[in-house]
């Protein structure tokens, strides 16, 4: 059997194949299909009519994607294939045919590149205060600075403080030389990172010497009252219960809180339990408050960081 995908002029046909027809070959296996070139068409080949209909579902979402300017990755084309299997492949237009959040410093636009993203943003447009739980490279410290920015921009807040608890990720740092600012830097650097790439070293350096960003451990957010800011908590998982309600208590007239953090990855001593996985319970009454849970599918750093959270996943449900 076959069928035949048109694909319209401004979609670029080399990038919906990929380097080497590395994402055709990911819609191949995915569906047990044969794609090829027939002019402006996408010709494929196969055995089964749902299969068929399947991989024409991710090709014409490909090639809308295409058109709209998008490189089109490995990565996305997994996703992409996973999403029309589950029969939620309509939604994914919406995903990266939404606006910007903003343009980076390298001048391209920082968007939704997931659903889970795509609900993750609009949530902390909508919401006082959300929390975006899930694995590394799902972007949500990214994602969460790049709206900070915005607002910013926007004059929505007056400044941007971001934060993160002062705890060692399994081995200890031992003394820092230097002076307080040196001693903190590296639990925060991460958040530097961000900065950088979405503002640009320039205008961080700026904002940062006029007070409009700052970077500081939780520990400094103690009997503060944060208004007419956009406040960022970035690893909460290592947050105790405590400590937490410290942080969630600053929040001011006129500020918005994010809260992130991936409960599979706790540097808390073993006689201390994780605020954030308690959170939930605690505030599941408060309308004002969102919860986003990120997955393994909305991994966006590395196709291989995707792949390692499902053999550890798998790992632990097969340890229980």
């Amino acid at each position: 059997m076959e069928k035949s995908v048109h694909v319209v002029s401004n979609a670029d046909i080399a990038n919906i194949f990929g380097n080497n027809d590395t994402n055709i070959s990911i819609i191949e296996e995915a569906y047990n299909v044969k794609l090829g070139i027939d002019s402006d068409d996408i010709r494929i080949v196969g055995d089964s009519v749902k299969e068929l209909d399947l991989a024409a579902s991710v090709i014409e979402k490909l090639a809308d994607i295409s058109a709209k300017g998008e490189l089109i990755t490995r990565q996305m084309t997994a996703y992409i294939c996973d999403m029309a299997s589950e029969g939620n492949v309509d939604s994914i237009n919406d995903d990266y045919a939404a606006g910007a959040v903003c343009i980076n410093a390298k001048g391209k636009p920082v968007r939704a590149k997931t659903g889970g993203q795509a609900q993750y943003i609009e949530a902390i447009k909508r919401s006082q205060l959300v929390f975006g739980i899930g694995p590394a490279g799902t972007g949500k410290t990214y994602l969460a600075v790049a709206m900070a920015v915005s607002a910013l921009k926007k004059n929505e807040v007056s400044r941007i403080i971001l934060t993160r608890p002062a705890v060692e990720a399994g081995e200890k740092l031992g003394f820092l030389p230097g002076d307080l600012q040196s001693k903190v830097d590296p639990y925060v650097r991460p958040l530097y990172d961000a900065l950088y790439d979405i503002m640009g070293f320039d205008s961080f350096t700026r904002n940062f010497e006029r007070g409009v960003i700052e970077i500081a451990p939780l520990a400094y957010m103690r009997g503060r009252t944060l208004d007419n800011s956009f406040i960022i908590l970035d690893e909460a998982q290592n947050t105790t219960q405590e400590q937490l309600k410290m942080f969630l208590t600053r929040i001011g007239q006129g500020s918005k809180a994010v809260v992130t953090g991936d409960i599979t990855q706790i540097d808390l001593p073993p006689d201390k339990s994780s605020g954030l996985k308690k959170v939930r319970k605690i505030l599941a009454s408060l309308s004002e408050i969102e919860f986003i849970d990120l997955t393994e599918k909305d991994v966006v750093r590395c196709e291989l960081v995707q792949k390692i959270i499902r053999a550890y996943e798998k790992y632990e449900r097969n340890s229980k």
